[in-house]
């Protein structure tokens, strides 16, 4: 973890790079946003361009200031991080995390996207992995929920991966998704055994 040039949190993975969103992804994070593998799953996603610029400076960009103004108690707070391929600067997806309502508390969550052309090549686990790292080195946070479709394997294998428990099965707005919980105590005492 680390702050780049522009002076935005930035953690660097194996392959990529997580870091703030900045106005300039807006066009890539946008086409992002109309891929059907992207927003079938996460319709609330979908905008317009005009939209989409609208959130990505009062919204996200605005969220990821208040979270890092924070830090370590960011409480309610959202971080909003680009996937970031090294190779190539691309912008190729997404990883945030924050409060979900639906979720019983401490209901903190980590959320992901990642286009169609790089998926299955480990990028979204590396993600996961270091944002998972960060919030428990750098905050209050003690608890991190992440949620899947049942019918999403990728998602659920990701979510596996990293370490996350299966909790149980939940029901958001006629959704089944599996509901997984990972603990700081959890990380502390596999890389201490």
């Amino acid at each position: 973890m680390k702050k780049n040039l522009d002076n935005m949190l930035t953690i660097e993975c194996k392959d990529i790079i997580l870091r703030e969103f900045k106005l300039e992804d807006l066009d890539e994070l946008y086409n992002l946003t109309l891929q059907p593998e992207i927003i079938d799953i996460l319709p609330d996603w979908k905008a317009s361009k005009e939209q989409r610029r609208e959130w990505l400076i009062n919204v996200h960009m605005k969220s990821n200031k208040e979270f890092l103004e924070s830090v370590p108690a960011v409480e309610d707070k959202w971080l909003n991080l680009g996937i970031i391929l090294k190779k190539t600067n691309e912008f190729i997806g997404w990883c945030c995390t924050g409060p979900h309502d639906e979720l019983p508390e401490p209901n903190r969550e980590i959320g992901y996207a990642i286009s169609k052309y790089h998926r299955n090549k480990g990028y979204t686990t590396q993600a996961v992995q270091g944002l998972t790292s960060y919030l428990f080195e750098k905050t209050n946070v003690e608890v991190l929920n992440a949620i899947a479709l049942t019918s999403n394997f990728s998602s659920n294998r990701v979510i596996q991966k990293c370490g996350f428990k299966l909790e149980d099965e939940i029901k958001i707005d006629g959704h089944e998704f599996y509901h997984y919980k990972l603990r700081k105590s959890q990380c502390q005492s596999s890389t201490n055994g």
